[in-house]
């Protein structure tokens, strides 16, 4: 006994494979979120090699960057800034405080709270991986355009502060 096809699926597989689902949003493919994540994704795999070479991961660069820009910063501070969750930056900074990296200390006006600062050899290791770092920027400024990186880094900011005053869809007050 023949069975029966389904419809619009003409018998294969892979037609299976790409059912078309209807669901009230957008598109995938032009969501906010994933549009922005594809876009990190294909400047970040320009600098995951140099880093690489550094022996640092991309949070460990972050942290690190934040460090080079101040003297000291508390750490719940630090979290905010590099957009790290505590649990993932603490064990970043105890990896990067073995590797005599940054220096932590406890801060004056609350024992509670740990300071951290970058230490002499880290502010060696930026200043290795800098010139990779900014050869890879001038690379992308080269390929997308010095005037629209500049817009995208303004459109990008100013979307950043539109949304900070906005609360979120379920946050309660």
């Amino acid at each position: 006994m023949a069975r029966k096809k389904s419809p619009g699926t003409a018998g294969s597989k892979a037609a299976s494979a790409t059912v078309v689902r209807r669901v009230p949003m957008r598109e995938f493919s032009r969501s906010l979120p994933m549009s922005l994540l594809r876009a990190r994704e294909a400047v970040m795999r320009h600098f995951r090699p140099s880093l690489r070479n550094h022996g640092l991961t991309e949070q460990q660069w972050r942290i690190l960057r934040a460090l080079a820009s101040i003297d000291a910063i508390e750490v719940t501070e630090l979290a905010h800034v590099a957009f790290l969750l505590g649990p993932s930056l603490s064990r970043i900074l105890r990896d990067l405080e073995a590797r005599h990296l940054i220096e932590r200390r406890v801060a004056k006006a609350d024992l509670r709270r740990g300071v951290v600062s970058i230490s002499a050899k880290g502010l060696k290791l930026i200043e290795a991986v800098a010139p990779s770092s900014e050869a890879i920027y001038d690379a992308i400024t080269r390929r997308y355009g010095a005037r629209k990186l500049a817009e995208l880094q303004d459109m990008l900011g100013a979307l950043e502060a539109s949304l900070s005053e906005l609360r979120a869809v379920g946050e309660v007050e």
